[in-house]
């Protein structure tokens, strides 16, 4: 079976458990090796002894996020585009999709840095650079800014070649990227005497190998992708789909570095012991949380593809399949880790206040993270429908409703108010997506689709 007959398979003949094992699986275990990359990043710069230098690193984060997000902009849109294309046998359409997005994010990054390195101590007094960090934070920050175009193509590509099926292509990428920079780090921070600078270069060079493993799969292997320049040719049409699509991922990460920031905020305000549980909660209902990313994600070229090829009895199984699969799972992660919560959180800290307020911190992620999922499902089904408008709505709701309801809460209630509306919030989000979805199916009926 050639790779163009197994893409076709899964997209159109295999058991549908087995597509969805095909298409998630990947997902999840390239999420996990990035876990393991944050954390040898983090003990590496730790070693350095230098508290300044951890600090610049998480001030810079946002910076990093607003890359990651212009990738998925490109990678959402361009992937979802393709695997509809694809699904309506348009092959040639979808080579040409490919290879702009591609050049777009090239384009894109390319015209960041020039825009960024005039701006880059006004970026650094937003970002909250100050005395010993500014300096540390000014290198690192550069590193990136240099190579914007880098960063955007891989999270891009990452998605763009997911779309026709090759999930395992995917998760290689991912893979070379963090084994590459877990390899460089130690060279270049501590051999070559480069400090969080160094660490910024091993994540470029780790990025620009992955994309480089991409872009080979795309000119040598791929049966329905490109990444040749001669077919770099953007129509309106193109811009439109990819933009329509992308945009809605644009603005969910948007709001989650709002979301972030907010949390950060008011729980600091509650003193460390408040910072740090949300910290160790955060990290330990990952587990349940990239589980079902990695479902939800992993499927959406599956159902665009069966979609455009009118195989709604198929994309109908592949979405009720993939919400029962994250219900069950999820549910009995949740159930497990709620059952060992004081034990799970003492693994992380002795201090009893932090122990008392994590266990009820971790409680409500839990319940919030079969919720996010079930959010997810619906925003990405959305995606791979092509539809804008309630895949845009999705993509704002959980931000929009959790400023005013974290708000709310931490007025009235306090902490926990503040701990608990992320669990309402995803709720809201979720009951909103079945709205919209309850109407999508209507409005299909009424068009014989």
């Amino acid at each position: 079976m050639n790779q163009k007959e197994s893409n076709t398979y899964y997209f159109e003949d295999s058991p549908i458990w087995r597509a969805i094992v095909h298409m998630s699986l990947p997902m999840i275990l390239g999420m996990s090796l990035n876990i393991i990359y944050n954390i040898v990043d983090a003990f590496f710069i730790g070693e350095l002894h230098q508290t300044a230098m951890m600090s610049a690193v998480t001030l810079a984060l946002p910076f990093t996020t607003i890359l990651m997000a212009i990738g998925n902009l490109f990678g959402t849109g361009g992937g979802t585009f393709i695997s509809r294309l694809l699904g309506e046998k348009k092959a040639g359409e979808a080579k040409i999709v490919s290879s702009v997005t591609l050049y777009f994010c090239l384009l894109t990054g390319l015209i960041l840095m020039i825009l960024c390195i005039p701006l880059l101590h006004p970026i650094l007094e937003i970002l909250g650079a100050k005395e010993n960090t500014l300096l540390f934070t000014q290198g690192y920050i550069l590193v990136f800014i240099i190579g914007s175009p880098i960063v955007i193509a891989n999270f891009a590509l990452e998605q763009v070649v997911r779309a026709e099926g090759a999930s395992t292509t995917s998760m290689n990428g991912m893979g070379i990227s963090v084994i590459v920079n877990i390899i460089l780090d130690p060279i270049l921070i501590f051999i070559c005497h480069l400090n969080i600078v160094g660490a910024a270069i091993g994540t470029i060079l780790g990025n620009l190998c992955a994309v480089v493993y991409y872009i080979l799969y795309l000119q040598r292997k791929s049966p329905s992708l490109t990444a040749s320049i001669k077919l770099f040719k953007p129509s309106l049409t193109i811009v439109k789909e990819l933009f329509k699509i992308g945009l809605s991922a644009l603005l969910m990460d948007a709001f989650l570095i709002i979301s972030g920031l907010l949390l950060n905020n008011f729980s600091a305000y509650y003193g460390d012991y408040a910072v740090a549980g949300f910290g160790i909660s955060q990290r330990i209902v990952q587990l349940s949380d990239f589980i079902g990313m990695g479902l939800f994600m992993g499927v959406v070229p599956l159902i665009a593809y069966a979609y455009t090829a009118k195989n709604i009895d198929r994309m109908m199984k592949i979405i009720k399949s993939t919400a029962t699969y994250i219900i069950v799972l999820i549910t009995l992660i949740s159930l497990t880790l709620l059952t060992f919560r004081t034990q799970v959180i003492r693994l992380f800290s002795s201090d009893l206040e932090v122990i008392r307020v994590g266990t009820l911190i971790l409680t409500a992620m839990l319940i919030s993270s079969l919720f996010t999922s079930v959010s997810g499902l619906f925003t990405g089904v959305f995606q791979g429908l092509g539809r804008e408008k309630e895949a845009t709505i999705m993509s704002v709701t959980q931000g929009l409703i959790l400023i005013p309801v974290m708000m709310t809460g931490n007025i009235f209630w306090g902490l926990h108010g503040v701990i608990w509306s992320l669990t309402i919030s995803e709720i809201i989000a979720s009951f909103i997506g079945l709205t919209l979805w309850i109407h999508l199916k209507k409005d299909a009926l009424l068009q014989n689709i």
